[in-house]
């Protein structure tokens, strides 16, 4: 029974602190954020809805300078004052701006933020593990392989986030008659806009892929669903969001 207390301590130190953090960002947003105004956006956000069989959905604009989009815990879905200004200046198309929304939307349809929680939790048991066993056979090195290994099984987990967020803002942006090429066009900017140069963490140990093969795989996508005359996945739902 000790052991198995002693297991289970860390999985639910982990869902605490995933709730708090969740209810922490929540009131930063809460503080932080306003209703989407742009009515050629909001126009484009019904669209979507429709294509969704929503009858709306609320899209926040957070007022930080980042270019970010962002699926909160609870439901809700951002885009940064920086994405809007980028938006304003020309330098990101209105379709391209709903590309991100749909991503979002992705994240919240699919559950991800549910699923996070229950990933954390699984890799701080793992962490223990590792650590109880390591840390008797390599003291000094135990630590450090420990977090090593957690921090890259993080990443993977979200890698396939982020694979499956874009295949269903793939779906969804053809469903709403927009086609995959926004997507494609801002994700090819994305890295000049972000002014992100050559990256010195390995790819493993990354939360989001390479903007690269994010592209081939939404490129893949449209030409199986296209090529084979089979239709994109059943993402976006109807119904509510989850």
């Amino acid at each position: 029974m000790i052991r198995l207390l002693v297991l289970l301590l860390p999985v639910l130190a982990a869902v605490v602190m995933w709730q708090v953090s969740a209810w922490s960002l929540a009131r930063r947003l809460d503080k932080s954020a306003t209703r989407l105004k742009d009515p050629l956006l909001l126009a484009g956000v019904d669209r979507l809805a429709a294509a969704m069989e929503l009858r709306a959905i609320p899209v926040y604009v957070q007022e930080v300078p980042t270019i970010n989009g962002l699926a909160a815990p609870d439901g809700r879905v951002f885009l940064t004052r920086g994405f809007l200004r980028r938006y304003e200046s020309a330098e990101v198309g209105a379709e391209e701006l709903l590309s991100v929304i749909a991503h979002e939307l992705g994240h919240v349809a699919l559950g991800h933020s549910k699923r996070r929680m229950i990933d954390f939790a699984g890799q701080n048991l793992v962490r223990m593990l590792i650590f109880s066993v390591l840390g008797r056979m390599v003291p000094f090195l135990g630590p450090l392989l420990a977090n090593l290994a957690t921090r890259a099984l993080a990443a993977r987990l979200s890698q396939q986030d982020e694979y499956e967020a874009d295949e269903f803002a793939t779906a969804l942006m053809i469903k709403a008659g927009y086609g995959a090429e926004p997507q494609i066009r801002l994700f090819e900017k994305l890295d000049a806009l972000t002014r992100q140069g050559p990256r010195s963490t390995p790819a493993w140990l990354m939360t989001h892929p390479e903007t690269r093969l994010r592209v081939e795989t939404i490129r893949r996508n449209v030409a199986k669903w296209t090529g084979t005359g089979s239709k994109p996945p059943s993402a976006p739902p109807s119904g509510r969001l989850q």
